[in-house]
C-alpha cells in the first residue's frame, strides 16, 4: 500500500512533498514509459507510425507555448503560428544562407521567436480579453502573410518555399535524415519541454503567472509586477514556438508560409480546449486526441473513397467540421478536458477500494 497510495506516504521534507515522482510506483511507471518511448517504440514502429508520432510531437511542441499563455497566465492568443513560423524561418535561413550549424540555428530560432513574441505581447500591458485577441491575430497576419511571404521567403532567391537537401541538418556527427532520426529528436525535445514547463510552473515565476491568470488586479495588489511577468510569459511562449518551428524544418525538410496559417493557431487552441487548460497532461492528451482522431478519419475517408469519390476531394471540409464538432461536444460534456478525466482515473486507482469525493 505504501508503494501506490499517496495518502499512505508521510513526507518529512518540502523536497519530498514537491517531488515530481513521489512514490516508487510513480517512479517505476515513468521509467517504464521512458524506456518504451526511447528504446522500444522506435525499434518496433513502422515508418508510418513514426511519422504519425512525429506529427503528435510537433503538435505538443506547438501547443506548449499556447498552454503557457492561456492555461497558466490567462493571456488569450490566436496567433501563435506566427512565432512558430518565426522559429522555422530563422533556423532555415541561418542553415541554408549562412551555413550555421543546426544546433546554433535552433538556439537562435528560439531566441528570435521569443523576442518577436514580446513585441506583440507589449499591448498586454494595457489591454486584455477581446483586444488582446485582436493583437495576437495581427501578429499572425503581419508575420506570416506580410513579412515572411513578401520578404523572408525571397531570401537567396529560393522562391516561395525553402527546401533543405538531405544531410543539411545534423547535430555533430549525427545526420538527421530518416523518420527514426526525427523521432529521436522529437521525443527528446518533448521530454525536455514537459520537464521545463512542469518545473517552471512550480517556481516563483510560475506561481506569479497563475496569480495573474486567476485575478490580475489582486496579483498586482499583492506586489506582483504583472507587466513584467506578462512579457516574460510571452517571451517564454515564443521560445517554445521557436523550438517547434526549428523542429518542423527537420520533420519535413522544407518550410513554406502555408505551413503556418491562421487555422493552425486556431487548431492549437482547440487542442488545449479538448486536452485541458493549465496542465501538461492537457497539452499531451489534446495533441494525441486531435492527431489520432483526424488520422483515423482520413483512413475512413480513404476506405470509403471508392464508393463515394467526392469524399476524398472534400476531406479538408470534413476535417474542419469534425474539429468544430469535437470542440462543441467537449465544451458540453467534458468542459475541463481530458486531463481532468485522467486526474479522476488516477485518484480512483490510488484510493481504491475507497471512494473519492
Amino acid at each position: 500500500m505504501r508503494m501506490r497510495l499517496p495518502a499512505g506516504v508521510f513526507y518529512q521534507t518540502y523536497k519530498q512533498d514537491q517531488a515530481l515522482w513521489p512514490t516508487t510506483f510513480v517512479k517505476l511507471r515513468m521509467w517504464g514509459l521512458l524506456v518504451f518511448l526511447f528504446l522500444i517504440f522506435p525499434q518496433m514502429a513502422s515508418p508510418y507510425w513514426l511519422s504519425l508520432a512525429n506529427l503528435v510531437g510537433y503538435t505538443i511542441l506547438s501547443a506548449m507555448g499556447v498552454q503557457l499563455l492561456i492555461g497558466y497566465t490567462g493571456q488569450v492568443t490566436l496567433g501563435h503560428a506566427a512565432f512558430i513560423a518565426t522559429g522555422a524561418y530563422t533556423a532555415a535561413v541561418l542553415v541554408l544562407q549562412y551555413h550555421v550549424p543546426y544546433p546554433l540555428a535552433f538556439l537562435a530560432a528560439m531566441i528570435v521567436a521569443g523576442l518577436w513574441s514580446v513585441l506583440f505581447g507589449l499591448p498586454s500591458a494595457r489591454v486584455k480579453g477581446f483586444y488582446l485577441i485582436m493583437t495576437t491575430i495581427a501578429a499572425q497576419f503581419i508575420t506570416v502573410d506580410f513579412i515572411i511571404t513578401q520578404y523572408v521567403s525571397r531570401i537567396g532567391e529560393r522562391g516561395h518555399s525553402f527546401s533543405l537537401p538531405p544531410g543539411t541538418l545534423s547535430i555533430g556527427p549525427w545526420v538527421i535524415q530518416s523518420d527514426r532520426d526525427i523521432y529521436y529528436l522529437m521525443i527528446t525535445l518533448v521530454t525536455l519541454s514537459v520537464l521545463a514547463m512542469t518545473n517552471l510552473a512550480r517556481t516563483r515565476v510560475g506561481r506569479a503567472w497563475m496569480a495573474i491568470r486567476d485575478h490580475d488586479i489582486a496579483a498586482e495588489a499583492l506586489g506582483i509586477p504583472i507587466v513584467r511577468y506578462k512579457l516574460l510569459a510571452f517571451f517564454t511562449a515564443g521560445v517554445f514556438g521557436g523550438m517547434a518551428g526549428a523542429f518542423w524544418i527537420a520533420n519535413v525538410f522544407a518550410v513554406s508560409p502555408e505551413h503556418f496559417t491562421w487555422s493552425w493557431s486556431l487548431w492549437l487552441v482547440g487542442v488545449l480546449l479538448i486536452g485541458g487548460l493549465g496542465s501538461n497532461y492537457g497539452t499531451i492528451f489534446g495533441s494525441l486526441f486531435m492527431t489520432l482522431v483526424m488520422e483515423a478519419l482520413r483512413n475512413v475517408v480513404t476506405w470509403l473513397a471508392p464508393f463515394f469519390p467526392s469524399l476524398e476531394t472534400s476531406f479538408l471540409f470534413i476535417k474542419e467540421a469534425a474539429f468544430g464538432l469535437a470542440i462543441i461536444l467537449f465544451l458540453l460534456y467534458e468542459p475541463n478536458g481530458l486531463a481532468y478525466r485522467w486526474w479522476q482515473i488516477k485518484n480512483y486507482i490510488y484510493l481504491w477500494p475507497f471512494s473519492y469525493e
